[in-house]
């Protein structure tokens, strides 16, 4: 404890769960103490020279003096190393291990040995350097060779390797050009800057703004972007670490770059990763296919929602769906946070401020507004409460080494924490959703679940000795801690799938790890109210999708403070065309109800909420596409042009699919935008002024909306004035075709859907439009764009 935490730990105090907290903190504090291994003398471990190989299917095993190395393609063309016996599985991550690609063998090469794929050369050095090439032989990656320490009475019989459980440290090489995403949850990205990012699941305890690092979800995922090549490495390992980046250097033309680096460093756990080469699109198509494709949504999960931590009472949700109706604004669905629950206890209501729940569902359903209840992973200690005296039946909760229940302090006091890790636990969790659907709730929100305990010193979060299932293998939160909250998804989603088997769960996760879009998607977390905070909204949205979760978005205006009128309006602008559009709020903070911020702002709103519901038919068939490819909604603009450099560093604008390109006002009192366009033609929407990439230009911005570009030749899928779907077409530049997609179903469960494909073309200078496999379009057409 250093002196700062003494001075919140005295403030904390004077509240019950502030003394709770405090007490809890000693708590843990304590049972590290007694719970984790004591630190001994170590020694620094190398793999050695190579002593031989083992051919495998896909690839073979390098045997080093020290350790050994396990290279294998996959079919699909990911390709898997594990050091030190390390296998793929078992993986929280996975979907499913991929089958070995029987074609790539490992083979003599000059300076080592080779395995060649279709899409990569996999080098690897008689030290342990590892390299990927392109099939035309240019660098993407050089991993150096692994070091790691044991303690020093730990032979290499024992397990002295990576994979023993040891610390480990693996530095690597990218292109001097190269460009590095991902990571998770980033607020300062998208484009990751030099500097040092740690792998933790953090609640940074406060409304948090683009210099805060670690946030709510953190994975070791990097998707570097060069002119040699683009690839997406994973570290499959989900304990605590760090990843220092450091930026290149090109040599103007001398020959002596400094290429990029990066060291990641982790306490424990396996030294094991895939590397998956190719276009950003294929990248993410074999990402997702390895640690599973993205839940659909159901239809209404993408129209506008509303919350607020504070509705208070079932009078007060009514006025605020009321005030929707009686303005004529679109609105899909209403959030109740835990002022809702008995005592903030899950899966309670309060009966006297929400007397019939169930009723409100039906008398809003009646609107087209369905009911959001949050869910948080604490079970309140208390006997007589129903979900404790289940789960202390079941043994359900983590204990300690010493096999005593972990206690923490979250909002309804004292409470213990299901291990999810435990697939008993799982099975028995899933079970109380049916609590929430006959309240009448549509949907789940998952909060709270980094997990978070209370406290006003050292980490807020389960005693890192609390032990775990972790599905029978035994270990501590350690291991368990980043992938507690995608384990609590899990058990979410499977339960709703057995109560309800026709309809598609809608489940969101504050906190998660990779492979978390098989469950649902996620949003900002407590982002600060202000202008910086609108910037890392973006950032985290983008950073997300190329992680392999395309479904979220942030708490429009901000989780705490009262944004001003231009602020709110243009965040409301910007996340019009983000996958999750919901406004949230705390307690404390000011309403986030359009009307609140005046008549003006009010109009403005009302035709960015209109335009989201125009465009329903175009974002629901981007939902089908990123169940089927991967492929995220929001795209950084670099998304079809990776060789673009001058792109890869554009972080204020995102494309919509490959349609369109939205320039949001990230800036107090702008009303113009100035843009870097991808190449090809591109219409203003609102003024239909064709722009030509690539190129900067300079775009009006009014109060009234955002700069948003139609790509020339685009078919747009829109929702027409009667309800039809309608063909909004961007007329091809002179020579060049075009095309789109239209996906539909109905709207939920588990039918195919019906894909539509169409094509245009200029002919006798007018635009021709066609469906393929039909010789009728089948639906409105509008053209807009000069010939």
């Amino acid at each position: 404890m250093d002196g700062q935490d003494l001075v919140r730990s005295l403030r904390a105090v004077g509240s019950a769960n502030g003394l709770r907290s405090v007490r809890a903190g000693w708590r843990r504090h304590r049972t590290d103490a007694r719970g984790l291994p004591r630190q001994r003398a170590e020694r620094a471990r190398v793999p050695g020279s190579a002593q031989g190989t083992e051919p495998l299917p896909g690839g073979g095993v390098v045997r080093f003096a020290r350790s050994d190395l396990r290279v294998r393609v996959a079919v699909g063309g990911a390709v898997f190393c594990g050091w030190g016996g390390a296998g793929p599985e078992p993986s929280y991550a996975l979907a499913g291990c991929p089958e070995a690609d029987g074609r790539a063998v490992i083979e003599p090469d000059k300076d080592g040995w080779r395995v060649v794929s279709e899409r990569v050369t996999v080098l690897v050095s008689r030290h342990g350097a590892v390299e990927f090439r392109t099939p035309g032989g240019l660098l993407l990656r050089r991993d150096l060779p692994p070091r790691w320490w044991d303690p020093l009475e730990t032979d290499r019989a024992e397990g002295g390797s990576p994979a023993g459980g040891s610390r480990w440290v693996q530095r690597s090489e990218t292109a001097a050009d190269g460009a590095v995403f991902g990571l998770g949850g980033r607020a300062s990205g998208p484009l990751l800057r030099e500097g040092v990012y740690r792998l933790w699941n953090t609640d940074p305890g406060e409304a948090f703004g683009p210099d805060d690092d670690p946030l709510y979800i953190t994975m070791p995922v990097q998707l570097v972007v060069a002119d040699a090549g683009s690839h997406l490495v994973f570290h499959d390992n989900p304990w605590d670490g760090r990843v220092a980046l450091r930026d290149g250097e090109e040599g103007a033309g001398s020959g002596h770059d400094r290429p990029g680096g990066c060291e990641l460093r982790v306490d424990g756990g396996p030294l094991r990763y895939w590397v998956l080469t190719g276009t950003p699109a294929r990248i993410l198509a074999g990402w997702t296919a390895l640690t599973g494709r993205p839940a659909l949504p159901p239809r209404w999960a993408l129209g506008y929602q509303h919350s607020r931590w504070g509705f208070g009472t079932a009078d007060e949700v009514r006025r605020v769906a009321a005030g929707y109706r009686d303005r004529g604004l679109p609105l899909s669905a209403l959030h109740l946070d835990i002022d809702h629950l008995d005592g903030h206890r899950v899966f309670s209501v309060d009966k006297e401020r929400f007397p019939d729940l169930p009723g409100l569902a039906r008398e809003l359903g009646q609107d087209g507004v369905r009911l959001v209840s949050i869910i948080d992973p604490a079970v309140k200690e208390e006997p007589g409460d129903p979900v404790y005296d289940s789960g202390t039946a079941a043994d359900a909760f983590v204990r300690d080494a010493r096999g005593q229940k972990v206690q923490g302090v979250v909002w309804p006091g004292e409470a213990v924490y299901p291990d999810f890790t435990d697939p008993r636990v799982r099975k028995w969790w899933g079970g109380f959703y049916a609590e929430r659907l006959a309240q009448g709730f549509s949907g789940v929100w998952h909060d709270m679940n980094e997990p978070v305990s209370f406290t006003p010193f050292g980490e807020t979060t389960l005693p890192r000795s609390a032990r775990h299932s972790l599905e029978g293998r035994g270990g501590d939160h350690r291991e368990a801690h980043n992938v507690y909250a995608l384990s609590m998804a899990r058990a979410g989603y499977e339960g709703l799938r057995e109560l309800r088997p026709d309809v598609r769960p809608f489940l969101f996760s504050r906190s998660g790890w990779a492979g978390m879009q098989r469950y649902g998607g996620t949003w900002s977390g407590d982002v600060s109210s202000g202008w910086p905070g609108l910037r890392a909204s973006l950032s985290l949205v983008l950073g997300l999708g190329l992680c392999g979760v395309p479904y979220s978005g942030p708490d429009v205006g901000g989780f705490d403070g009262e944004p001003s009128a231009e602020l709110y309006l243009r965040w409301f602008q910007m996340a019009a065309y983000f996958p999750f559009f919901r406004t949230h709020s705390s307690i404390t903070a000011g309403r986030r109800e359009p009307w609140e911020f005046g008549p003006e702002v009010l109009e403005h709103a009302g035709a960015a909420l209109r335009e989201r519901e125009r465009l329903l038919p175009y974002l629901y068939t981007l939902a089908h596409m990123a169940r089927r490819t991967g492929a995220p909604y929001v795209r950084p603009l670099w998304w079809n042009h990776p060789g673009d450099r001058k792109l890869r560093g554009c972080e204020d604008a995102f494309q919509v699919g490959d349609a369109l390109l939205v320039a949001p006002v990230l800036e107090q009192g702008s009303n113009l935008r100035s843009l870097r366009l991808p190449r090809g033609r591109w219409y203003d929407t609102s003024t239909g002024k064709a722009h030509l990439g690539p190129g900067q230009v300079l775009l009006d911005a009014p109060l009234g909306r955002i700069p948003v570009l139609a790509r020339a030749g685009a078919v747009l899928p829109v929702a027409g004035a009667g309800g039809g779907t309608e063909l909004e077409v961007w007329a091809p530049a002179t020579g060049r075709t075009g095309g789109g997609l239209l996906v539909t179903d109905e709207g939920d469960g588990w039918a195919e859907p019906r894909v539509e494909r169409f094509t245009t073309r200029v002919e006798d200078g007018e635009v021709v439009v066609e469906r393929e496999g039909s010789q009728k379009v089948g639906y409105p057409v509008r053209v807009r764009g000069v010939v």
